[in-house]
């Protein structure tokens, strides 16, 4: 008698290095999906698939993808929040399925968590909440939430802000991190003062190039800060960079920064600064935990998918990339027999930018239909899109 040991692997797996083989071996099939091959894939995503001439190779349908796991995701259990995706609770991160976020304002309990340490505890009293101005600057300030309200102009804006991660999930070789698809992102109302006037009150000097943020959450360990990060002075001064205390109208959910938070939209999220304490005016960029090396950073030559690097050659990443999300429909969603017609809407977004048009297609890219996009309420909100797309007869159809 032989024996023999073999290592299964998950369908994400089979697929990660070799898509064609991988095809074969699975399908039994190379190229078009045709014959015995088209009928097992159909049965196994429960009906006929009538654009499968046009699937990739090495494509596998998303209800397959998605049901690859033994186990389904492992939902958020928090009083306030909506049923977010946990995708780890030490730190405590969790995602916004795409169809919780239809609303053109994301309501608090639909915004996505993104901690790097330890919550702090509630401040006692929100408005005596000190804000310090410091580095290369004239005058130093130390100011309450109140001083801000006072001395300041107050204002509201639609602002997205986004995990430099999102979309990370994606990645083929697999990256480190979060494994977030697409719902780290949210766009709510931010009331709050501009940055700018803060730093402008403070007397920037000449020298001062770049901030550095810091608030009050600690790192897991309790050794530091949990997260410091800082940009360069043009974002800081920006329009739209704001010191927030109001979401929605209401305080900052505690979980979200409160009582104060930064607000740098179409930047990475992490320069959002929760629980925010503390901004240093800087001559060189910031060192604080969560800057250089590869960290919220970008090659700027092309690198070997997998191999290991310093990020000697990478550089900050900053404005985030163009993205958009289907809102009205969440996956899996089953029609009625006989739809042909189907409205769809959603969101869109380009960091600094504004999206000029958003394509939809339900033939695997062969074709796609132009949606109507609507102008954003005010720079680095997201747009929504909608229109219509036609299906030839029932079956499997995925929204591209």
């Amino acid at each position: 008698m032989r024996s023999s040991h073999r290592t299964e692997r998950s369908l994400d797996e089979l697929y990660r290095d070799d898509p064609e083989r991988a095809d074969a071996l699975v399908w039994r099939r190379r190229g078009v999906l045709k014959g015995a091959a088209l009928a097992a894939m159909g049965a196994a995503v429960g009906g006929a698939i009538p654009f499968a001439r046009n699937a990739p190779p090495g494509f596998v349908p998303s209800a397959l993808a998605q049901g690859a796991a033994a186990q389904g995701p492992e939902y958020l259990q928090m009083e306030g929040k909506a049923r977010l995706v946990l995708l780890g609770d030490r730190p405590l991160n969790a995602e916004t399925p795409e169809h919780l976020l239809d609303d053109d304002v994301t309501p608090a309990p639909n915004f996505f968590i993104r901690n790097n340490g330890q919550v702090p505890d509630a401040a006692p009293n929100a408005m005596a909440w000190k804000i310090k101005v410091e580095g290369e600057v004239n005058t130093p300030l130390d100011l309450s939430i109140g001083d801000l309200q006072q001395r300041f102009e107050v204002v509201t804006r639609r602002l997205q802000i986004e995990c430099g991660g999102n979309g990370r999930s994606f990645f083929v070789p697999q990256a480190r991190g979060n494994q977030w698809s697409t719902g780290a992102i949210a766009n709510s109302e931010w009331t709050g003062v501009r940055l700018r006037d803060v730093l402008r009150a403070a007397g920037l000097k000449d020298s001062a190039k770049f901030t550095g943020h810091h608030g009050s959450d600690l790192h897991l360990s309790g050794n530091g800060e949990a997260i410091s990060r800082g940009m360069r002075i043009e974002k800081a001064l920006d329009e739209d960079t704001l010191i927030a205390f109001r979401m929605n109208g209401q305080p900052i959910p505690q979980i979200h920064g409160a009582p104060a938070r930064l607000v740098v939209p179409g930047w990475p999220g992490s320069l959002s600064q929760k629980w925010f304490n503390r901004i240093e005016l800087k001559a060189q960029p910031h060192a604080g935990r969560g800057m250089g090396g590869t960290s919220y950073r970008v090659p700027t030559a092309p690198i070997v998918p997998g191999s290991r690097n310093d990020g000697a050659t990478f550089r900050d990443l900053e404005n985030m990339p163009v993205r958009s999300i289907l809102t009205n429909i969440a996956h899996g969603t089953r029609l009625p027999a006989g739809t042909r017609r189907i409205e769809v809407r959603g969101q869109a977004w380009a960091g600094d930018d504004t999206v000029r048009a958003d394509d939809v297609s339900v033939d695997f890219g062969a074709t796609w239909t132009a949606m109507t996009v609507n102008p954003p309420p005010n720079s680095h909100s997201w747009q929504r899109w909608r229109g219509a797309v036609a299906l030839p007869s029932d079956g499997y159809f995925e929204i591209w």
